[in-house]
This record gives C-alpha cells, structure tokens and sequence, in this order.
C-alpha cells in the first residue's frame, strides 16, 4: 500500500461499489414494492369489475361465491372460500353483512360503521350495492409466477448493471490514478535530481488545477535555483577578479620596493595605500550587502530634511562632475515633509546612484536629482542624459558584481559592481522601493520611493 496510484484504484473502487450496491439494493426494493401495488390495483380493480358486472347480471349477490373468485382467498374451491374467513377478500352487502368471508371477517358477520367505512364500495347505475373488504396477498399485490419472473429479471438486470458499473469505475478509477499520480511521479524525479545537484529541471504542466500549479511553481523554483547559482559563481568569479587586480598591484609595488627595483618614493607608497584603500572598500561593500541579506543591517532613524540630503549629495559629488564636466543640480519642492531615515545610510545610497550616473554620463551632460511628495510617499530620483540602459540589462542593474554593456563606460573606472547592489538593500531596509527607467541613448532614471512618517 505505498503506492498511491494504488490507493487511489482502491479507493475510487470501493467508492463504486458501495454505490453500486446501494442503488441495486434501493432499486431493487423500490421496484418490488411499486410492483406489488401496481399488481394490487390491478387485482382490486379486476374484483370490483366482476362483482359488478356480477351484480348488474343478476341483479342481487346470490350465488356470488360460485361464479367469482379472489385471488389469494383461503380455499381453493368456490363454494369453500365463501364460508371460510382468511381469505384475501371479502364481500358484503349494501348493509354491511358479509356474504363471502375473508381478511378475517366469516360469512353472516355484521360490519360496524368503522369497518364498513374501510371497504371499498360496489356501485350500479351511481346505487351502492356492496363493499369490498381487501388484506393479505390481494392488498399486497400477491404475486404469481408471472410477476415472480419478471421480479427475477428486474433483478439480474440491477445485477448485471452493477458489475457493469464496477468495471467502469475500475478502468476510470485506473486511469484518474494513472492521470493524478503521472505529474507527482515527474515531480519526484525532478526533484531527486535537484537533490543531487542537477538544478536545470523544468516538468510539463499538464492542467490549470493544483497538481498545475505545483508543477509551475516548482519550474519557477528550479529556475530561480538556477539563477541563484550562476549569480553565485559570477559573483565568486567577480570578488576574485576584483580582488586579485589591487592585490596584484600591491604585492608587484612591494617586491619591487623590496628588490630596490622602485625607488621608495611618496608616489609609489601612495599607489600601494590607494589599492588597499580599494580593498577595503570592497570588503566593506560586502559585509554591508551580507548583513541586508540577513537582515541585520543597523539603521539609526531620526527626522531628517530630504532636501538637505539631495544638497549634501551634490556638494559630495560636485567636484568630479566638474571634473568630468558634467551638470550636477538639485530640483525638490519646498513642503517636503521630513521622513525617518537613517542619513547615513540614504546618503550613501544617493551618492551610489549619482556615482553611476557619473559614469555613464558624457562630458556637457545633466545629472538632475529631484524630490516631491506623491500621496502618502516621497519619490526620489536620480535623473541623467547618459547612453542608457539596454533593455535586456534592465533586469539585472541591482544584482551583484553585475556587468552590463561595456561601451557604456565612458572611462575605465567601472566601480565595485556592488554600488546598486548596496543601494537596493539600503532603500528596501528603510521599507521603501527603487526601480530604474531608461531606454538606450536617452538617459537613465533611478526612482526610490519612501514612506511618510505615520
């Protein structure tokens, strides 16, 4: 019993075969007992006709019990039965004597009132003439051979129809389990070669219903595991190239210094001190994208002016845009509220957005960085005239050490990767969003939206 196909068999069975009994056993007794009441109309109305044409031919009941005769009376010749008081019927006159004993009434019995209101009435030309008391196998549709067969036939047709209703609900309930447990077993497998290591697994989804779904989902999650892991090997496959460069410059300046090869020169010491400095930016970088994913980034919130932030921002970056030649200017309204932010943290934020703008930004172009209140929010942007974002990058600017087409590198200085990265993780930690617009050679817009304070 670990199958479940099998279970499934047995259950859909035993589900049709109590079914399948209980409308035989049910149908079976209902046939029988309307059967015997249509055979009791049908005795009763075949007495009545010949009492009455007995009467109307005679025109009293003498002699009645020689010429009719009650099917199911007690009795088996004519002249017995009327004498006798177990029969299946018996007759009485207009004054409620019996004439013909039956039911347990014997001939000569008066009727009360109550019991003559319980027989059924003989009548001639609208007169009534007799009453017909009925019981035993003439009320009950006393069967004979020929009702008896057709009881039997009636039968062994529920019969036959049940195990036709079995077999039926055999090969569906074969074939639901074969249709129920087809897309689990895919599953399984997929799945234990997930477990091995095999990520790329992808299930045919054969319907819209729950066992759909499941099987979507579990697309959807290979997917992403897939993902995840060539995020994850980029990723290794970016920290050790980005490590590697200053770590190189470092140790060639030092054995160079060491062998007297360079002279030790401010200059030379100062390159060695700017490739650590780089160093250490990354692996500050990445502790902070470490503790956002785990969810224990520290923030300290106070009250802050959003417009201070955006001046504080470009004051920052203003002598490398001037540098670089590059507008640098602020655009906010004059009512923005203050928001609980962590300064620190959404300046670093800002200033990693404004760091990527300036990159990509040609010389004479505009950086815009704007503010305004938008209902129960304030959306802040970092607006640039750059080359742009190809569409197929757009996906992907936030994810880590993610390089994206690199003719849009105006120099050679491409940054960390992490910068989006951080600042993703800084805006979402503050409950906000950020998402970016752009189209290729139109610029790019960097949006982060913040709640109000409640």
């Amino acid at each position: 019993m670990r199958s479940l196909a099998l279970k499934l068999v047995l259950a859909f069975l035993a589900i049709s075969l109590v079914g399948t009994a209980l409308v035989a056993v049910f149908a079976g007794q209902a046939t029988a007992s309307e059967f015997g009441h249509y055979t009791a109309r049908q005795n009763q109305e075949s007495v009545l006709a010949q009492l009455t044409a007995y009467y109307e031919q005679h025109g009293s009941w003498i002699g009645v019990e020689n010429s009719v005769s009650f099917r199911g009376r007690a009795g088996n010749g004519r002249g017995q039965g009327g004498q006798g008081s177990g029969g299946g019927a018996a007759l009485a006159d207009a004054a409620g004597q019996i004439i013909m004993g039956g039911v347990g009434y014997p001939r000569g019995f008066q009727l009360s009132a109550a019991e003559q209101a319980q027989g059924i009435p003989i009548e001639v030309d609208g007169t009534a003439v007799g009453l017909l008391l009925v019981g035993g196998e003439l009320a009950a549709g006393g069967a004979g051979q020929a009702e008896a067969e057709f009881l039997q036939q009636v039968n062994r047709a529920l019969l036959w129809a049940a195990v036709i209703a079995t077999a039926v609900a055999l090969f569906l309930a074969v074939f639901l389990a074969r249709t129920l447990t087809k897309p689990l077993t895919e599953l399984t497998a997929a799945t234990r070669a997930v477990a091995k290591g095999d990520l790329k697994q992808e299930v045919n989804v054969r319907s819209q219903d729950e066992l759909g779904e499941l099987a979507a989902a579990f697309n959807q999650m290979s997917a992403d595991l897939t993902h995840a892991r060539d995020l994850r090997r980029q990723m290794t496959a970016d920290i050790a190239h980005d490590l590697r460069t200053p770590i190189s410059v470092i140790l060639g300046h030092a054995e160079a210094l060491e062998d007297g090869v360079l002279p030790p020169t401010p200059e030379n010491v100062h390159i060695i001190f700017d490739e650590a400095q780089r160093l250490n930016r990354l692996v500050a970088d990445l502790r902070t994208l470490s503790l956002a994913e785990a969810g224990e980034l520290p923030l300290t919130k106070r009250p802050f002016n959003l417009s201070a932030l955006l001046e504080r921002t470009v004051i920052a970056h203003a002598p490398q845009a001037q540098q670089q030649g590059i507008e640098l200017k602020v655009e906010t309204e004059t009512d923005l509220p203050e928001l609980d932010i962590d300064p620190d943290r959404m300046a670093r934020a800002l200033g990693n957005l404004v760091g990527n703008a300036l990159r990509y930004t040609p010389e004479n172009g505009r950086i815009t960085l704007c503010a305004r209140q938008i209902d129960d929010h304030v959306r802040l942007s970092v607006r640039d005239t750059g080359t742009g974002i190809a569409p197929d990058d757009l996906p992907h600017v936030f994810d880590r050490f993610y390089r994206g087409d690199k003719s849009r590198r105006r120099n050679g200085d491409s940054g960390s990767g992490l910068g989006l990265a951080i600042a993703k993780s800084i805006v979402e930690g503050h409950n906000g969003r950020i998402w970016v617009e752009s189209q290729p050679d139109q610029g790019t817009s960097f949006y982060i939206q913040l709640p109000k304070r409640p």
